[in-house]
């Protein structure tokens, strides 16, 4: 049985878009198939604010992968496409979140489901709102509401989802 889970994408140096589809395509395979992606955004940076604008997407997969599973596959391509991990919330050349992982509530040291900080952050919402609006993100709350919730001003259409064709 496959599950539905929405991964945000983010990268905001190197060729940040082909980082990005690169991702995308290493996910696309094996107990993975991508099956939608929003259209990339342009957004300033959070946490950490000296640093290059990021581009941001969401992608929806279909995996036969348990969420920790997932969790270690998104960290073993976000290492291939080069990241390493500095500053806190400071520049990469990818990085990858599960943000929602069928209607699972999980807490545990390595990851929380729905992504704990997904609910103040624009330049998730926008994205996982063109391709899962009416998706739950808490018990009643839509990810179109949760996005209508917080000033999305600062999160820009860069490319329509045709991104990930390359």
């Amino acid at each position: 049985m496959r599950s539905i889970a929405y991964l945000a994408l983010g990268a905001n140096i190197g060729n940040k878009e082909a980082n990005m589809q690169s991702a995308v395509q290493m996910l696309d395979r094996g107990a993975c198939i991508v099956t939608d992606a929003s259209s990339l955004y342009r957004t300033k940076p959070v946490g950490y604010l000296d640093q290059p604008d990021f581009l941001n997407a969401v992608v929806k997969l279909e995996t036969q992968l348990d969420p920790h599973e997932l969790l270690r596959l998104c960290k073993s391509i976000e290492r291939s496409i080069g990241r390493q991990r500095t500053i806190r919330w400071g520049p990469r050349v990818i990085d990858i979140d599960i943000l929602l992982y069928d209607e699972i509530r999980l807490a545990s040291p390595e990851l929380t489901l729905p992504h704990a900080e997904m609910l103040k952050r624009a330049f998730v919402l926008v994205p996982l709102a063109e391709i899962a609006s009416t998706v739950l993100v808490t018990d009643n709350l839509t990810v179109q509401q949760a996005a209508g919730r917080i000033d999305t001003g600062g999160v820009i259409l860069y490319r329509d989802s045709n991104w990930i064709m390359g």
